[in-house]
């Protein structure tokens, strides 16, 4: 929106001459190529702000008009309504139009005159009601036009409906183009399946629309409600009128009705400028009084029950992952035990090995019963593994320095957990191999990120590997281990190479499992 309301601001227009009060016409100048003043600016990106919740009740695709010479206007902002299908494929913003294109915007642009008409759309051959107003400035000058395209089919429909309702929406439409609706540009979405009900600053409600008057019924308001008081429904309405009349602003609230929840939103709406004030485009020196109110009315109660019922769900599944992570501690406890009892050091060895690889299982599950998202932060994880390694296998007498570099990868627990393993076994194996007959030294991850794919380095400056070392061959079982989890979990490669200054590199690369199409990311540091 702001790209957009920057290309509104750095449009030009026809600068127009005054007669008397009334707008401007662009007839009257050829300046063309003035900018605008920064008064109109913002008054062009209040309309654009207030146009989506507009061109919903209306049930009609909004475009908003600027000239770029005697010839050539330009679509600087294209509104399309949720509420009803679109009259055009796509987005018109920037298209750029002549007078026999569009000669109802022209004579709107350049005369200052609004006008109805039928029409068609090219791309489509859609016949379309078009009707279009000239945007007048703070300074009195016809700085845009704004066409108002509705289908055929849905002009038809609202010319049915009665006129109270014709009239609200009027009223509406005339505080958009006078910058009137004050709040408007923070309402929700008005969709296909919301209700309507309009009442007046005595709270006679004077139209409710059929859906409107099915949801009412939904709570045993039967019968006729257009004549009643806004008080026999006791649903919280009369409050929320009453509020948007004294302030003069749009209000919106959800309120649980019984078993159903409601969102509603109230527009005040200012009485329409009689016909002289319009010709002569004279603006009140105070601002007027709302004479009504606009209620719409969405039925929230099915999206509540799916958010609850998701609620549930994801707390039981976070409920089984704490049970998880307790139990794989309580068995690594059980080991730890078992290792100090075993009388022989191979045993020994092999039972501490069972306790880190368990705990880095633990660590995943861990983190998933901490956070509501199935996707887990590989380097929290790498971190935590390192912090298990150093304080579980390290001896007391060597001295290795564990580091970590790289940023946030957010995979799937599934990845994440093969991860964790293959983190794990080579970390070890690098203490095993590498620092055999070495006191000190140092070992790093490191996680690198290219877009589709994933890195793991396990670096170490040890003895290095012997000579003529084939991973494919190594029977060992950590390597085992990391191989089976590289190739058959994660479908990515495994290779351990030596390193010219002295030690060893495992690189691990896997493609990312983008399950669903939103579960793996990269956070942005």
């Amino acid at each position: 929106m702001a790209d957009a309301l920057h290309a509104v601001g750095h449009l030009y227009y026809r600068r127009v001459v005054p007669t008397c009060a009334r707008a401007r016409s662009m007839s009257e100048s050829d300046n063309y190529g003035k900018p605008l003043s920064e008064e109109d600016r913002r008054f062009l990106a209040k309309i654009q702000a207030d146009m989506p919740i507009t061109c919903d009740v209306s049930r009609a695709d909004f475009l908003l008009y600027r000239l770029l010479d005697s010839e050539r206007a330009i679509v600087a902002v294209h509104t399309r309504p949720r509420s009803i299908a679109h009259t055009r494929l796509s987005a018109a913003d920037g298209t750029i139009v002549s007078p026999r294109d569009e000669p109802l915007v022209f004579r709107a642009l350049k005369q200052g005159k609004r006008g109805t008409g039928t029409g068609m759309i090219r791309s489509t051959g859609a016949p379309i009601v078009q009707q279009v107003y000239p945007v007048i400035g703070p300074s009195g000058a016809v700085i845009a036009a704004l066409s108002i395209e509705s289908n055929l089919l849905e002009h038809e429909r609202h010319r049915r409906r009665r006129p109270a309702f014709q009239h609200a929406l009027r009223q509406m439409q005339h505080m958009l183009l006078r910058g009137q609706l004050v709040g408007a540009d923070s309402l929700q979405a008005f969709g296909e399946h919301d209700g309507i009900l309009v009442a007046d600053r005595d709270m006679e409600i004077l139209y409710v629309s059929g859906i409107a008057t099915n949801l009412y019924r939904r709570l045993g308001y039967g019968g006729t409600l257009v004549g009643r008081h806004l008080t026999f429904l006791n649903t919280g309405d009369a409050e929320l009128a009453r509020i948007a009349l004294s302030e003069m602003r749009c209000v919106e609230a959800e309120r649980q009705e019984g078993y159903r929840h409601w969102v509603r939103k109230v527009i005040p709406l200012l009485p329409m400028p009689g016909p002289l004030e319009r010709f002569l485009g004279i603006r009140p020196k105070e601002p007027p009084k709302p004479d009504s109110v606009m209620i719409l009315i969405h039925d929230a109660t099915a999206a509540r029950r799916r958010e609850q019922a998701m609620r549930v769900r994801t707390a039981m599944i976070q409920e089984v992952h704490h049970r998880v992570k307790n139990n794989l501690q309580a068995i690594a406890s059980l080991l730890r035990i078992q290792a100090r009892r075993a009388s022989s050091e191979e045993t020994r060895a092999a039972l501490n090995d069972s306790v880190n690889r368990i705990l880095s299982v633990a660590v995943v599950h861990e983190f998933l019963s901490q956070h509501e998202s199935r996707v887990i932060n590989i380097r929290d994880v790498s971190q935590r593994i390192i912090a298990q390694v150093q304080q579980n296998t390290v001896p007391p007498d060597k001295r290795i320095h564990f580091g970590f570099k790289g940023r946030s990868v957010y995979l799937p627990s599934q990845q994440a957990t093969a991860c964790a393993l293959v983190i794990n076994e080579l970390l070890n194996n690098a203490l095993e191999h590498g620092f055999a007959h070495r006191a000190e030294g140092s070992i790093s991850v490191e996680l690198e990120d290219s877009g589709d794919r994933v890195g793991i380095r396990v670096v170490d400056d040890g003895e290095g590997l012997p000579d003529g070392f084939d991973v494919a061959e190594e029977t060992s079982l950590g390597l085992t281990i990391v191989r089976t989890l590289v190739q058959s979990d994660l479908k990515g490669s495994l290779s351990l190479a030596r390193r010219p200054e002295g030690g060893t590199v495992a690189m691990v690369v896997f493609p990312k499992n983008t399950l669903g199409g939103d579960e793996t990311w990269i956070e942005q540091e």
